[in-house]
C-alpha cells in the first residue's frame, strides 16, 4: 500500500510586532519553540512580506515626502494622496494602468503589482485612531531584494541550528481577469520556485510536455489560508512535508 503523504502548516503562535532591526532568526526559533517544533531538514518557513520589510527598515513617514509634479498630476486621476503616489513611482519601472484608487506597474523588481507593493495596512495606527493625522502615517515598501532576504535568513538558521531549510516571503497579489489576491512568493531560498516536471512520466508513462509547477507560489498560497489578509498577526507560517526535493 502506498504510504499517505502529508503536507503540514502551522502557524507560529505569539510574533511580536516586528520593528525596524528586528532580529527575524531569533523571533522564528523563539516561535517555533513556543509551538513544540524543531526544525528538520527540508522543512519550509514562509514570511509575510510586512514582517520581512519592517524589519529591514523599509517605512517611510508619509509627512517626509515631497510629492514629484508627476506624482501630483498623477494623484488627482487616482485620487490619492500625491505623496502615496510619489512613493509609489520611486518603486516603479512601468506603470501598467490606472484608475482612481489603484494603479497597477511594474515594479522595480520586475513584479505586476497593484501600488508597487506600497502598502499602508498593518503598518501603523491611521487617521481616526486618537489624534492621529494623515501626517503620521507610515508607508511600508517591499524589500531591497527578497530573494537575498530569504538567502540571509536561510543561513542564520541554519548557522543557529545545522539545519537546512527553505525560506518563502510571501505577498498577496491579484491576478489578471480574476477577483481575489492570492499569496505568491515575491522572494525564495532553498526552494526550487519553478518545479520543471519537463520529460516526467504521466499515469500513461507519457513524458510531460510543458509541465512547469510554481512551487514556492503554490506555499505561498497555502500558507496565505493561515496568514490571513487582516489582524490575524500570523505572519509565519512553518511548513513540513513539502512532496518535492528542496
Amino acid at each position: 500500500m502506498t504510504p499517505a503523504r502529508q503536507l503540514t502548516l502551522t502557524a507560529l503562535p505569539d510574533i511580536p510586532r516586528i520593528k525596524p532591526g528586528d532580529d527575524l532568526c531569533a523571533i522564528i526559533l523563539n516561535a517555533l519553540a513556543d509551538a513544540g517544533l524543531q526544525l528538520q531538514d527540508d522543512d519550509v518557513l514562509i514570511l509575510a512580506q510586512k514582517i520581512v520589510s519592517k524589519a529591514e527598515g523599509r517605512l517611510v513617514r508619509v509627512s517626509s515626502v515631497t510629492p514629484s509634479p508627476k506624482a501630483l498630476e498623477l494623484a488627482e486621476h487616482l485620487q490619492k494622496d500625491p505623496r502615496h503616489v510619489e512613493v509609489i513611482l520611486r518603486e516603479t519601472k512601468e506603470i501598467v494602468r490606472m484608475r482612481p484608487g489603484v494603479i497597477i506597474v511594474e515594479h522595480r523588481l520586475g513584479y505586476v503589482c497593484a501600488n508597487a507593493g506600497v502598502d499602508r495596512s498593518n503598518v501603523a495606527p491611521h487617521h481616526g485612531h486618537g489624534a492621529q493625522t494623515d501626517d503620521d502615517d507610515w508607508l511600508l515598501m517591499l524589500p531591497e531584494d527578497p530573494d537575498r532576504s530569504c538567502a540571509e535568513l536561510r543561513e542564520k538558521l541554519r548557522a543557529a541550528t545545522g539545519v537546512v531549510v527553505g525560506v518563502i516571503v510571501n505577498d498577496s497579489h491579484g491576478r489578471a481577469w480574476r477577483s481575489g489576491t492570492v499569496g505568491v512568493a515575491i522572494g525564495a531560498a532553498g526552494v526550487p520556485a519553478l518545479l520543471d516536471l519537463r520529460g516526467t512520466p504521466d499515469l500513461f508513462d507519457y513524458p510531460l510536455q510543458i509541465t512547469q509547477v510554481g512551487l514556492a507560489d503554490e506555499l505561498a498560497a497555502a500558507a496565505s489560508l493561515l496568514m490571513g489578509p487582516a489582524a490575524e498577526g500570523r505572519p509565519l507560517i512553518h511548513a513540513r512535508g513539502v512532496p518535492y526535493p528542496l
